[in-house]
């Protein structure tokens, strides 16, 4: 076996999240003086889902695309659980990484289960087992395989397609997964309901997951970590949301938080760190689960118009209550434009 099958063959075996590593990687176009993506190095821990967020034109895609060899890179280095990919066959590196776009790219002439099928019958799979993993991902991202394996794209909502296509990107099981905002063609209901979606796969697949969107709530949602890039996918900050919230490194960060950063906080904090006062003994009128965030507390408060709010447990007892004050508490300052909700 070849040093290139050996290392693709590696990348394979490992289903879950593999860690991923950028060295110095700079990419120039032919006719052009300025790099693309200049020296940009960076480590993707195993399982870890990271977001590229940063302006249009700034090199993010352009940084993804070279981890799967869509894009070569001019120099530097890029490794996938130890292996370097350059050393490696392309097309059979591509086909060990899931890729999901915006566009979603699935052919208008294959049903929607011979779409997900591509790559494990490139794989060589057995009829059989191809046909076993089609269910399995429909049943996974919650789309009836009696009702839309037999289907054609064109009969599919557009959020409907944007689940097919990441069935399709996970079918060979691939440890590593390239997004490149698959949810921005949607509207705002629709993605949100396909993030929600994506988390809940997230957290019971593990992937090593390299994510490019333009919309830093987004990014805040989903991210492990976040890279905030500037031109030529300079790092200006590489962090959790909850630190990059809490402490932006410089005004270019500041400009992508934009307003708002202390709800932001709050989107990402459990109802659990807050200081509960005494059970109002609501009756479920205004309560909030004690799995909830902040945010959604401060939701509930705002909107009801009530000074508290009752916690309660998952079988509906009240383990205590919320004010805006002691959500702010948790901040360490006032929430801007609510301080006096419900007062």
């Amino acid at each position: 076996m070849s040093e290139s099958a050996t290392g693709v063959a590696a990348i394979a075996r490992n289903t879950s999240g593999v860690g991923i590593t950028l060295d110095r990687v700079t990419k120039v176009y032919p006719g052009q003086d300025e790099p693309a993506v200049h020296d940009f190095s960076m480590d993707v821990l195993p399982g870890e889902l990271i977001m590229f967020v940063g302006p249009s034109g700034c090199g993010k895609t352009t940084t993804m695309k070279m981890i799967n060899r869509i894009i070569e890179p001019s120099s530097g280095t890029i490794t996938i659980d130890g292996s370097d990919v350059l050393s490696l066959n392309p097309n059979e590196l591509r086909r060990h990484i899931g890729y999901v776009i915006q566009q979603i790219g699935l052919f208008p002439h294959m049903t929607i289960a011979e779409n997900i099928a591509v790559v494990p019958r490139l794989l060589g799979w057995s009829k059989q087992k191809t046909a076993d993993r089609v269910d399995e991902l429909l049943d996974t991202v919650q789309l009836d395989p009696s009702t839309f394996a037999a289907r054609y794209p064109k009969q599919l909502s557009g959020g409907q397609q944007q689940r097919v296509g990441v069935a399709r990107a996970l079918a060979a099981d691939p440890p590593v997964m390239l997004m490149d905002e698959p949810f921005g063609a949607t509207d705002p209901i629709t993605r949100e309901k396909l993030q929600a979606e994506f988390l809940r796969l997230q957290e019971t697949l593990g992937k090593t997951i390299v994510f490019v969107t333009h919309d830093f709530d987004e990014a805040i949602k989903l991210g492990d970590r976040i890279a905030v890039l500037s031109d030529r996918s300079h790092i200006e900050q590489f962090d959790t949301p909850a630190n990059i919230l809490a402490a932006p490194a410089n005004d270019y960060v500041r400009s992508f938080i934009g307003h708002g950063a202390a709800l932001k906080r709050l989107a990402l904090i459990p109802v659990s760190e807050a200081r509960l006062g005494s059970a109002q003994g609501t009756h479920g009128l205004a309560t909030v689960s004690v799995t909830a965030t902040l945010r959604d507390a401060l939701d509930t408060l705002v909107l009801l118009g009530v000074p508290a709010i009752d916690v309660v447990a998952a079988d509906g007892r009240p383990v205590g209550s919320l004010t805006v004050e002691r959500i702010s508490d948790v901040l360490g300052a006032d929430v801007p434009g609510v301080a006096s909700a419900g007062a």
